[in-house]
């Protein structure tokens, strides 16, 4: 059962508005992979004559379809609120038609049905075919590949898998989105080429666990096989590689990323944790030791490759010796991003059969400490870039400032680049070149390199 609050759902009274009909507002909560389902979706929509809008501030729709996101307790908590907000807009009658589907629908759809009546129906996260018809929609498979993003009309993400074999302890992921399912090649190419045609400079390659990437399907993993067919593709500059696990990660794929100058320099490796203790607990099948290893031949085979990565901190067992050691490795491999988040009790999980023994307190003050150590980490590395130039990326405009990111960061989560838009013009989704004349903790400022 979810103990998440519901009090006060349906206390507060809405007033009735006009509405046009027809017209379906798609909330995405959630990572990467829930937006790409929602892009998914809203293709579909399209194909069926809707008129769709994304995460849309007006009131103008009369169908709402939440896509939420079940992770950990805040990710749940702020899919239910968002939830009971249109359930009691419906109930005022606001809306004709609330629909609610991905991970947290998938986990807990009974629980969620009793609770919140006023949903019209609940959707896993891979019942979109029930969904579009449950809206008298067909699915389009002439369709696939045809994908439009919600996203900056330069970058998009491209989910090249489904679902997770992984067992560690203290994920939800695999029974929210089942068995790890690969994508074939000639698909993900071709959505790809489609990408390219609209305008989309910058492809960021996402899964729960991108290394698998082929196993299923081929045999053997595919991944570098796959980014050479999309590195063929005309107009993607850059490729970008997120979620990689790194217990027998294939170098190969270094190999592809050293060699092609559209696969960008970066990688992003959850690594969760640097105790062998821990590590063993969650059940992550490798050591510090092998870890330090991996990372020395990452740098060595990709000279000056970004790495980014996350810990989990407050798992079950988590003492303050193993946290400390944590720490001294973060000190020692001086990461260029480092993202942490703090252990949630999940339900059904390995580690649920462990008592959650680290007070909340205590989770996020090792949270702090931790992001704290990344934060002096952080601004030494960027105030060693002041000088140095940078082909930069540039996503927007924003009070006197052009934004752009270099071929370390990743958008939304990453370090960015701001350059004075007086006396300076840039297109936005177009490179340019960038020397870095200023540093911050997590910004960098620069000036345009005139040719």
């Amino acid at each position: 059962m979810m103990a998440l609050s519901l009090t006060g759902a349906f206390q507060e009274n809405m007033k009735t508005k006009s509405i046009r009909k027809d017209k379906v507002n798609v909330i995405t909560l959630g990572c990467s992979k829930n937006l790409v389902d929602s892009e998914n979706l809203i293709t579909q929509l399209r194909g069926n004559d809707f008129d769709v809008a994304h995460d849309s501030d007006r009131e103008d729709a009369n169908i709402v379809v939440i896509n939420t996101c079940g992770f950990i307790d805040l990710a749940k908590q702020e899919s239910i609120d968002t939830i009971v907000q249109y359930a009691n807009i419906k109930q005022a009658g606001g809306i004709d038609k609330l629909y609610v589907t991905g991970c947290l629908s998938q986990r807990y759809k009974d629980n969620l049905e009793a609770e919140i009546p006023e949903v019209d129906a609940f959707f896993g996260t891979l019942e979109m075919p029930a969904l579009l018809e449950k809206m008298n929609a067909d699915y389009k498979y002439e369709l696939l590949g045809e994908r439009q993003i919600t996203t900056l009309p330069h970058y998009a993400y491209l989910k090249i898998s489904e679902g997770c074999n992984r067992t560690c302890s203290f994920c939800a992921i695999p029974l929210m989105r089942g068995k790890h399912v690969s994508r074939p090649i000639e698909e993900l190419v071709m959505e790809a080429k489609n990408l390219a045609r609209r305008g989309v400079k910058e492809l960021l390659l996402i899964a729960q666990e991108l290394t698998y990437y082929g196993l299923d399907i081929y045999k053997t993993r595919e991944l570098p096989r796959l980014l050479h067919a999309l590195a063929d593709v005309e107009g993607i500059e850059w490729i970008r590689l997120h979620y990689a696990y790194p217990s027998k990660f294939p170098l190969e794929v270094l190999d592809v990323m050293a060699e092609r100058k559209e696969i960008c320099n970066y990688l992003d490796i959850p690594l969760q944790h640097a105790s062998d203790t821990v590590l063993d607990t969650m059940r992550r099948h490798i050591t510090r030791a092998e870890t330090e290893e991996l990372i020395a031949k990452i740098r060595e085979k990709v000279p000056g490759i970004a790495l980014r990565t996350t810990f989990l901190v407050g798992h079950p067992g988590e003492t303050e010796e193993a946290f400390e050691e944590l720490l001294d490795f973060v000190q020692q491999q001086q990461f260029e991003r480092v993202g942490v988040f703090q252990y949630s009790h999940e339900e059904s999980t390995r580690a649920y059969e462990l008592p959650d023994d680290i007070p909340a307190e205590v989770k996020a003050e090792r949270a702090q400490r931790l992001m704290d150590l990344q934060q002096e980490i952080s601004y030494q590395k960027n105030e060693a870039k002041i000088g140095q130039v940078f082909r930069t990326l540039f996503d927007r405009k924003e009070g006197k400032y052009y934004i752009g990111r270099t071929e370390a960061d990743s958008p939304d989560v990453d370090n960015e680049v701001l350059v004075p838009a007086k006396g300076n013009y840039i297109r936005l989704g177009d490179f340019a070149n960038i020397r870095i004349t200023g540093a911050e903790e997590f910004d960098l400022y620069g000036e345009v390199v005139k040719e």
